[in-house]
């Protein structure tokens, strides 16, 4: 597939078709390096994924009892 570089403010872009990114579940973000001679994209997958779940169980870990004796043992 050819495309044009656009102008976008002082920057340069391509468009990528709808069709390809619905078929990647509407990526946001993508890494972007070079090899060579080719601009490589890889889709960068929900950078919080997990998250939820760690929150739901991070008071376990933060919260302490209020027995005094576990104070006075800090």
């Amino acid at each position: 597939m050819q495309v044009a570089l656009i102008d976008i403010g002082t920057s340069k872009g391509i468009r990528i078709p709808a069709g390809i990114l619905k078929s990647f579940d509407s990526p946001q973000s993508f890494d972007m390096h070079i090899e060579e001679d080719k601009i490589i994209l890889n889709i960068i997958h929900n950078p919080r994924h997990g998250w939820e779940e760690k929150f739901k169980n991070a008071h376990n870990e933060l919260l302490m009892d209020d027995d005094l004796d576990e104070w006075d043992a800090l």
